[in-house]
């Protein structure tokens, strides 16, 4: 009856050991996503942009304690979402005295590409007098 004491207290420290392991590869790093999740959609603010899990991109225009209403376009379509519905969040952007990076560079004077401008490939036509001499 000794030996078969001996070789249950492996088996019952391995087993606590994978538990451990479970624990603390698993269970643990959830449940900080969940938290920080919490944490992101409660810390919501009208203005903010955010993306879904669906992947729709918009403005918060209201907010209550379930839902969220949020425009997504310039024509103003608004849409409402569960709050646990929500992606992330990129803060709104004031919209003050400073001038964005953009707009600074513009009023510098940089030069900014004319994207307007129509390109033409070069013609593959036949080949100058020169060419076929050598």
């Amino acid at each position: 009856m000794g030996s078969n004491q001996n070789s249950m207290v492996p088996t019952i420290a391995m087993l606590a050991v994978m538990f451990a392991m479970l624990y603390f590869l698993m269970i643990r790093p959830q449940k900080k996503r969940e938290k920080a999740d919490q944490e992101m959609r409660s810390a919501l603010k009208v203005g903010d942009e955010i993306v879904t899990i669906g992947g729709v991109i918009g403005k918060v225009e209201k907010i209550t304690d379930r839902t969220i209403v949020i425009s997504t376009t310039a024509a103003k379509s608004k849409i409402e979402f569960l709050k646990t519905s929500v992606a992330s969040v990129n803060k709104a952007v004031h919209t003050g005295d400073t001038p964005s990076k953009e707009s600074a560079k513009i009023d510098e004077g940089e030069k900014t590409p004319n994207r307007d401008k129509k390109v033409t490939p070069k013609k593959l036509g036949k080949k100058s007098e020169e060419e076929k001499t050598e």
